[in-house]
């Protein structure tokens, strides 16, 4: 029996295998897509380090409340003095509050303002619970009992994390949805196809199907964490990768077509010109990615493997799936544009001329390259000055979704006709015997207007202390509450005069902890401002440590994919060019056109991530088609080559990764919506400024250099 008749069984049972399996994981992963909300969270404190002291106070604390719970703060305001017969109304609407699921605790009375115009109610709330629905039902039950001429928020904590969670709401359907719209409408624009199109967004959404999939059982089983954060940029990530992958595969698989009469015998070719650039894309991606798995943070940390397994199921649907589906289609795949076999048409005889507008882009670097390769190179850098003006030391919680804000409005209420830290204290543990000194530290600043200690024999649950000790709560002689005392410590609460999310109650929180030292106090201080202040410090401590890792592990990566020391040394310098005048921009745009309020410490540190590990995938897909070409035709006519050959396809992927990190825009969340312009904009300047010029011109004026020390730059004929 011939060859050819034991591989033709092969050619069937493999495509089927390979289809039937992709499609039987995805239809089971598919269903999670609205399963992700039972194994993610937006808690922030969830995220901070073991050693942060808000994460420690937040495991201490539920030993002195008796649950674990956070504040809902319910600010009602009148335009005019409330009335006893106003007050007597919302008192009774507190005490029905108790009774809606979620509520962990007992309810406080109606605490009105000084000036009388308002009241606020503190409301418990579990955390583990779905904070969204708890805050939507304490504020349609307050809103249904509220007399006439009043008005109401919920706020504090429990307000903020329902903003945040209904801001994300929109991952699973609006995100995918746009995402998906615009990478449809960008490949039937470049293949002028319906079928080829479905099929390359199949291949995308099957890989994230099988990766959340894959995810979901992990985080399950507590080796990931998820937030809406993760999981809108691993859906974004994969489609694009994924995208991306394919299309590198649709163009050389559309070019053996060409050569080759029979599809098993292109699918065999197409693959091996695929395989190296995808897997060393995709492999220098998931090693930038898991760089992060050294963040301190765990946000960073987490996102490293998620999306690094999001990135391999990318690269395996674009090497398995996609292959298998067009060697079935064939040529049909292509229609109305289908590849007709010429034994003619060859590598070797081909030239730049024969790939029409990226042939004349590549003849025109190459007449002049070394004013293209400074002029950009020149103009790049002034761009990266304005990266100076990125304000990225963390904006207030409050600020975090853009748009309407339920809570951001109840705390402006709130800091109106209260003490705006209400409700978000600074916490305090420390020794017994420190509680009176504790409490002279914390009066003695002016960020703190009133402090208490949690006493469980209290009415309140709490009892003030003042400069004089613990006041008693009752007619006179009626004893003061003993504080609560866990393995000899107490929990002070220190209300802020500011809002708890703003820089003046962050300093406020840094001069405690430094005065406490000081006093050589064995205390730990946390609360919601000090999470957001250990966030900041750990995302700066983060960015610090982990860019010049990714800069070391990317160059390493290129130096064994090129066999050259040089190339991958300018390659990363253009890419690291090209992050820096998209920071840059995006510096300007933030400031002077959205009007942003700054940046959190972790967007540098993600954009960079992302631009450099995806930007590279540019420059692999580029000079590795050079390199096949500069072993037949020399360095030089080899980047004059590999660039008009790859134009195309890698303008396409810049395309579909830029519009798909774009969708991320849709999310009112500020980050997200920095990082989307951030990758955006820097993906588009990687695509037709830094390879489409930079890189070529560059790398055909050195000629052959660029591949020193390897064989090609030894070979004098090349």
């Amino acid at each position: 029996m011939s060859e050819s008749r034991l591989l033709r069984p092969l050619r069937i049972v493999l495509p089927a295998l390979l289809i039937l399996g992709w499609i039987a994981l995805a239809g089971i992963g598919g269903p999670y897509f609205g399963r992700v909300d039972e194994v993610s969270s937006n808690d922030r404190t969830a995220y901070l380090p073991d050693s942060a002291e808000a994460t420690q106070v937040q495991a201490l604390a539920e030993g002195f409340l008796g649950s674990e719970a956070i504040p809902a703060i319910l600010v009602v305001t009148s335009d005019e003095e409330l009335t006893d017969e106003q007050l007597s109304a919302l008192t009774e609407s507190a005490r029905s509050l108790s009774s809606v699921d979620g509520v962990v605790d007992d309810v406080s009375p109606p605490i009105p303002s000084e000036d009388g115009l308002a009241v606020q109610v503190v409301v418990p709330v579990d955390a583990d619970a779905d904070i969204g629905t708890i805050v939507g039902e304490l504020d349609a039950q307050l809103s249904a009992d509220l007399p006439t001429g009043l008005s109401a928020h919920v706020t504090g904590p429990a307000g903020f994390s329902a903003d945040l969670g209904a801001a994300f709401a929109g991952i699973d359907g609006l995100l995918l949805g746009v995402a998906l719209a615009a990478v449809f409408i960008i490949l039937v624009i470049v293949y002028r196809s319906l079928l080829l199109p479905l099929i390359v967004l199949s291949t995308s959404m099957f890989a994230l199907c099988v990766a959340l999939l894959t995810i979901w059982h992990l985080a399950a089983a507590d080796l990931l964490l998820l937030s809406g954060q993760t999981q809108g940029i691993l859906f974004i990530l994969v489609i694009g990768a994924a995208t991306d992958y394919s299309l590198l595969y649709v163009s050389r698989y559309r070019d053996e077509l060409r050569r080759q009469e029979r599809r098993w015998a292109a699918t065999i070719s197409a693959l091996r010109g695929t395989v190296e650039p995808v897997i060393a894309s995709g492999g220098t991606v998931i090693a930038g990615l898991l760089c992060l798995l050294l963040s301190d943070l765990k946000s960073n940390s987490t996102l490293g493997p998620v999306a690094a397994i999001g990135i391999v199921f990318a690269m395996l649907a674009a090497l398995t799936f996609l292959p298998a589906l067009l060697y079935v289609a064939g040529r049909a795949a292509f229609w109305p544009r289908r590849p007709r076999f010429d034994p003619a048409s060859s590598r070797s005889t081909s030239s730049a001329a024969d790939h029409g507008l990226w042939g004349k882009v590549a003849t025109a670097v190459s007449r002049r390259p070394r004013p293209v390769w400074i002029l950009t190179a020149v103009l790049l850098a002034v761009g990266c000055v304005g990266a100076l003006q990125l304000d990225a030391d963390g904006v207030p919680q409050s600020d975090l979704v853009l748009g309407a804000s339920s809570a951001r409005d109840g705390q402006v209420a709130l800091g109106e006709h209260f003490p705006a830290g209400a409700g978000s204290p600074v916490e305090v543990i420390v020794a017994e015997d420190d509680l009176q000194a504790t409490t002279d530290v914390l009066l003695a600043d002016d960020g703190i207007d009133a402090v208490s200690v949690v006493a469980a024999d209290s009415p309140s649950g709490s009892a003030t202390v003042s400069t004089e000790g613990i006041q008693a709560q009752g007619p006179p002689g009626t004893p003061a509450p003993a504080p609560t005392v866990v393995d000899g410590r107490v929990l002070v609460q220190g209300t802020l005069t500011d809002a708890p999310d703003s820089s003046a109650a962050e300093q406020t929180v840094r001069d405690l902890r430094a005065a406490l030292d000081e006093e050589d106090f064995a205390e730990i201080v946390g609360g919601a401002t000090a999470t957001s202040i250990d966030t900041n410090d750990a995302s700066a401590h983060d960015r610090a440590l982990i860019i010049p890792v990714v800069l070391v592990v990317i160059l390493l990566i290129l130096m064994l994919l090129l066999r050259s020391v040089l190339a991958p040394v300018l390659l990363v310098a253009t890419t690291v060019l090209s992050f820096g005048t998209a920071l840059g921009v995006a510096a300007l745009v933030f400031n002077h056109l959205l009007d942003f309020p700054g940046a959190d410490p972790a967007v540098p540190l993600f954009g960079f991530v992302f631009l450099v590990a995806l930007g590279i995938d540019y420059n692999i897909f580029l000079m590795t088609r050079v390199r096949e070409e500069a072993l037949q035709h020399g360095t030089r006519e080899g980047v004059v080559r590999g660039l008009a050959v790859t134009g195309g396809v890698i303008t396409s992927a810049g395309l579909v990764l830029a519009a798909t990190f774009a969708a991320l825009a849709v999310i009112p969340i500020l980050f997200l919506a920095q990082i989307a312009f951030i990758v955006a904009f820097g993906v588009l300047l990687d695509t037709f400024v830094v390879r489409t010029l930079l890189v070529p011109a560059l790398a055909h004026d050195l000629g052959r250099v660029i591949w020193w020390p390897s064989a090609l730059w030894r070979d004098g004929r090349r």
